[in-house]
């Protein structure tokens, strides 16, 4: 899922420690939200909801009817703003890559949301019906109810939901310490090379001085370091004495 460049969603900034709006965001979403609800009823039918995922991603119709029909808890065909504010925010998080992050910060409201039959209870073909959410693929997802399906039933209640999030942001945040201490080697060998160039450069320089010595005439000196003209001289000296 992609949201679209330029859409109301695109300006909205996500807080990524806590993974939620700011005062001034949740404000100038709740705006949004009353201009899109024509009917003045606080709430999205089906409908506006669906031209409003639309108009800001890239989600297929199956897709947002399966998000509505999540979001509509009570079955009423309508969804409130509280409905809306945390589908804004799973989407700002899937947007910048803090899925993990996000439900971890929020495992209980994220749990109650894939609980769709109020048992307490989370099913692996519900959590498959709305992985695309929060980008958790296939293979992840049976691994998930392998490793934390404690009780054996196929199914994770919230304990082993809090334990499949403790666990995920442990590797998000072994994967972020990572990227840190690779772009720190990759900018520390940038700066090493930019320093050899610069010696190589300068080591250049100074042979290229050193030739231009060696080739400049030099004093010609005879026997005990006297100049041939000197010697000329002094004979001529003798001679004519």
């Amino acid at each position: 899922m992609k949201l679209k460049h330029g859409s109301f969603l695109w300006y909205l900034y996500l807080d990524k420690l806590y993974c939620l709006l700011s005062v001034r965001n949740v404000r100038a979403l709740m705006e949004y939200f009353h201009l899109l609800d024509v009917h003045r009823n606080n709430t999205l039918n089906d409908v506006l909801f669906y031209h409003f995922l639309r108009h800001v991603t890239d989600l297929r119709r199956t897709q947002i009817m399966t998000i509505f029909n999540m979001l509509d808890w009570n079955a009423v065909g309508e969804i409130g703003f509280d409905q809306f504010y945390m589908l804004v925010c799973i989407l700002l998080a899937q947007e910048n890559h803090l899925e993990e992050q996000f439900i971890f910060r929020h495992s209980r409201p994220v749990f109650e949301l894939l609980d769709l039959d109020g048992e307490r209870r989370i099913g692996v073909n519900n959590f498959n019906l709305y992985s695309f959410l929060f980008n958790i693929k296939k293979q992840e997802l049976r691994e998930l109810y392998h490793d934390f399906d404690i009780t054996g039933d196929c199914r994770l209640n919230y304990k082993e939901f809090k334990l499949f999030t403790i666990f995920s942001m442990d590797k998000y945040q072994k994967r972020q310490k990572a990227g840190k201490e690779d772009k720190e080697k990759s900018l520390f060998r940038k700066k090493l090379s930019q320093i050899n160039r610069s010696f190589l450069g300068l080591a250049v320089s100074q042979t290229r001085g050193g030739h231009a010595q060696v080739g400049a005439p030099e004093l010609d000196t005879g026997l005990n370091g006297r100049r041939h003209g000197d010697t000329r001289t002094d004979s001529t000296d003798e001679q004519q004495q």
